[in-house]
This record gives C-alpha cells, sequence and structure tokens, in this order.
C-alpha cells in the first residue's frame, strides 16, 4: 500500500498550506523579473551613444559660452560708459586714470558734488574672465578708454583673447 503522500492525498489542512506557499512562490517570481538589471552590452551602447553626442554637441555649447562671455563684457562696457556719464555730469570731468573706475564707487579727494555710487553694488566687477578693467584718461580717440584683456588677459589676441574696448564697440557700430 502506497503512503498518503506518494498518492497525492493530503489531509485537508496541507493542501490548503501548499496552494499558498506555491501562491507566495509564484509572487516572489514575478517580483524577481523586474530586478534583472542591463548586461554589460547594453551599457556599453548606452555609454558609447552619450559620448558621441557629447563629442558632436559640445564644442558648441563650449562656443556658446565664450561668445556669451564676451557679450556680458561689451555690456559691462556700457554700462561703465554710463556710470561715467553721470559722473561727468555731476563733477564736470571724467575720473584721471590715477582715479580710475573706483571713483565711481568712491569719492574722490578734489569732487565736490559727488552723488555716487554710480555703479550698483559699491564695487567695480571684473570682466567675465576675472581680469580688472582697464581705465584710461584721457584715451586715445576719445575722452577715456576701457579695456579688457579678453580671456588670456593679455593686450592683442584672437578669438575669445581678443581685447575689448569701447573703442573696439565704436568702430563696430560705424561699420
Amino acid at each position: 500500500m502506497r503512503s498518503a503522500k506518494s498518492i497525492g492525498v493530503f489531509p485537508a489542512g496541507r493542501t490548503k498550506d501548499k496552494r499558498i506557499a506555491h501562491r507566495r512562490e509564484r509572487r516572489v517570481c514575478q517580483q524577481n523579473v523586474g530586478e534583472q538589471g542591463f548586461t554589460l552590452v547594453e551599457m556599453l551602447v548606452v555609454i558609447t551613444i552619450i559620448g558621441l553626442i557629447m563629442g558632436l554637441i559640445g564644442p558648441r555649447v563650449l562656443n556658446y559660452l565664450s561668445e556669451s562671455k564676451m557679450k556680458a563684457a561689451k555690456i559691462q562696457l556700457q554700462s561703465f560708459g554710463s556710470a561715467l556719464d553721470l559722473f561727468y555730469l555731476d563733477a564736470g570731468r571724467f575720473p584721471s586714470s590715477a582715479e580710475g573706475l573706483a571713483a565711481l564707487v568712491r569719492r574722490t579727494p578734489g569732487v565736490a558734488a559727488w552723488n555716487g555710487p554710480y555703479l550698483k553694488g559699491g564695487n567695480v566687477p571684473t570682466d567675465p574672465w576675472s581680469h580688472p578693467y582697464i581705465y584710461r584718461a584721457p584715451g586715445e580717440r576719445s575722452a577715456y578708454d576701457i579695456m579688457s584683456y579678453g580671456s588670456d588677459g593679455q593686450e592683442g589676441g584672437s578669438g575669445t583673447a581678443a581685447d575689448i574696448s569701447t573703442d573696439n564697440m565704436a568702430n563696430a557700430r560705424n561699420e
């Protein structure tokens, strides 16, 4: 005679336990299906695609960033020009080269009708490359010259290293 286990006949309570255990096991298997992860080949394909995109788009983005710094420098030069005009209206003269752009934020000796500061923030900003602006009065072709030596911080250069000055901006407007 066979035992109850080999025939598949269990007491009433044991078949119910077996069904519950089977359901739990099925749920665990279904949960593990989504947790398998990515293969090495899939990861390499994604990394290669990202590398190609960065290789094609990266230089363009860097070019836009350098152009935006040049535009920011030109805007700051215009702002200095407006502040110097206000200083001229109050003092009757432009600051000397020795006084520099600091005369726009701090009263200088010998200026009776100083109504500054003429620049917001109470300090003279540096150019977008963190170099100080150069101020000369009198200028070569006007009452003053303000310039930035560009990204390299040295006189001359081309591209992003080119000098940006009030004189260059006036020539560009005339052309």
